[in-house]
């Protein structure tokens, strides 16, 4: 088991109305078990963007980002030999203008464009047990455009009303596949490269008000929808880097979501520490959730295993937080409800969506001992996930196989953490700034669930045991930084 991040960042000031910055990230995680399992995930990223001022109202951002997504599942032992690759690369081109049109009016607006390539699953073999397998990659095109306004009404009183228009388009090369209600394939349709299978728009208003109610205190209430192309999905007990995404298509539609909030903002105590409570509701259409027994591994006619209905979201939040002084940090707390309702899934009633958690906590402390130490701490606490747990089992030709009543029923462990820090901080006489810092991750050793997974007793026939795996206990690391 390990794991590796490396970032990196170069500004560079062309003259007074141009700057150039680049930036790239690397992470790679590593698991294994001997020759007989292999589990390995990473991301790529490297964004490049221009600054420009046009003239006194008017600035733009002009980025290219290139991502890359992609895991490696190898298995070994008893005559198996083979691996289990995926990716997601994108290709992003943002534009973004900035105009001050006066006192009262900033005009924000501009466009989107990302090219998707998406490789569901493919099964490399070495072995002879095993047969190759390739998943036809997927590819889509999402574009948008944009423009807001933040208006300042009144002194007290601030709108801030856009609208983005997006659509994405599902392209060939591929088959794809109808099918009906039981998920079976009525006929299936071969696109050329660069053919455009089916494409979507969709108007995504926004709507945000601000009232400031004297020099301490606002209340903000505000409206958003969104659309989201790419959905994604997991038939296992926890949140792996193995799960699936799956671009919309003429039988995926997009999800859309509908978001209400409201909330009280508050500083206090000369600004040295602000608060804030918001609430807030979200409707959610064309939810996605996968049949009882579904396969979603390697798997050619995967949205034949899919099936759609609604889901809502509510909750509150909470945030206090020290902003100056020796000591500074902040508390925050969110209390909330993520539910779906699909037919064919628990008789058509609301259920837990996977990522539902009732409580999230989290605990931030800083304190700068010195001019160049400061000491850290951070506290997190979550509910756990909510799952799926076999409710019996049966054997069929000697093979056990679990059967489930209730989806997301049941929960995995509360997950909590505590990791400590301290940093020493350098500057040198040419100003350049390096800092060490020295960090305890899970400081006492909190054995948190990474999966539960349920397998019959070899010396009880009769009983089944709940396997809990975990990844990570107490990990120390030191970090170096350098500016330059």
């Amino acid at each position: 088991l390990y794991f590796y991040d490396l970032n990196a960042k170069v500004n560079y000031a062309i003259d007074d109305k141009n700057k150039l910055y680049l930036s790239g990230y690397f992470g790679r995680d590593v698991l294994g078990v001997n020759d007989l399992f292999g589990f390995e995930w990473g991301n790529t990223t490297a964004t490049l963007r221009w600054n420009h001022i046009v003239n006194s109202k008017l600035f733009s951002n002009t980025s290219v980002i290139f991502s890359n997504y992609n895991y490696v599942i190898s298995i070994g032992g008893n005559g198996l030999d083979f691996d289990i690759k995926s990716k997601i690369q994108d290709w992003n081109l943002q534009q973004e203008f900035q105009y001050y049109a006066s006192t009262k009016h900033t005009v924000k607006f501009g466009f989107n464009t990302i090219y998707h390539t998406i490789t569901p699953g493919n099964i490399e073999s070495n072995g002879t047990q095993i047969n190759s397998t390739d998943i036809e990659d997927r590819y889509g095109w999402e574009n948008s455009v944009f423009v807001a306004d933040e208006w300042k009404m009144t002194d007290k009183l601030t709108l801030n009303a856009g609208i983005r228009v997006s659509s994405f388009s599902a392209l060939g090369k591929g088959t794809f596949y109808n099918y009906n209600n039981k998920g079976d394939v009525t006929d299936s349709t071969i696109y050329s490269s660069g053919d455009f299978v089916h494409t979507y728009f969709t108007p995504e208003p926004r709507l945000a008000l601000n009232y400031r109610i004297n020099q301490q205190s606002s209340i903000k209430a505000g409206y958003t929808r969104s659309a989201q192309y790419l959905h994604l999905m997991t038939n296992t007990n926890t949140s792996t880097p193995t799960d699936l995404w799956i671009p919309s298509s003429p039988n995926v539609k997009p999800q859309i979501s509908d978001q209400y909030s409201i909330g009280y903002y508050r500083n206090f105590k000369e600004n040295q520490y602000e608060f804030s409570a918001e609430v807030y509701y979200k409707d959610m259409q064309n939810q996605i959730d996968y049949r009882n027994g579904a396969e979603l591994t390697i798997n050619k006619k995967i949205e034949s295993e899919l099936l759609y209905g609604t889901g809502r979201a509510y909750g509150l939040e909470l945030f206090l937080k020290k902003k100056y002084g020796r000591f500074n940090g902040w508390i925050g707390y969110t209390l909330s409800r993520t539910e779906r309702q699909i037919d064919g899934i628990n008789s058509g009633s609301w259920y837990p969506a996977r990522y539902d958690r009732t409580h999230d906590v989290s605990l931030v402390g800083m304190y700068d001992l010195t001019k160049r130490w400061t000491i850290s701490a951070i506290w997190v606490y979550n509910t756990g996930n909510a799952i799926s747990y076999p409710a019996g089992k049966y054997v069929v030709d000697g093979t056990t196989y679990f059967y489930y009543t209730e989806r997301n029923a049941s929960r995995m462990p509360d997950y909590h953490r505590l990791d400590l820090g301290a940093t020493y901080t350098k500057t040198t006489k040419r100003g350049r700034e390096s800092s060490w810092t020295f960090s305890i991750y899970n400081a006492y050793n909190r054995y948190n669930a990474f999966s539960i997974n349920f397998q019959q007793d070899e010396g009880n026939a009769q009983r089944t045991q709940a396997i809990q795996t975990s990844l990570f206990g107490i990990v120390p690391a030191i970090t170096y930084n350098f500016k330059f």
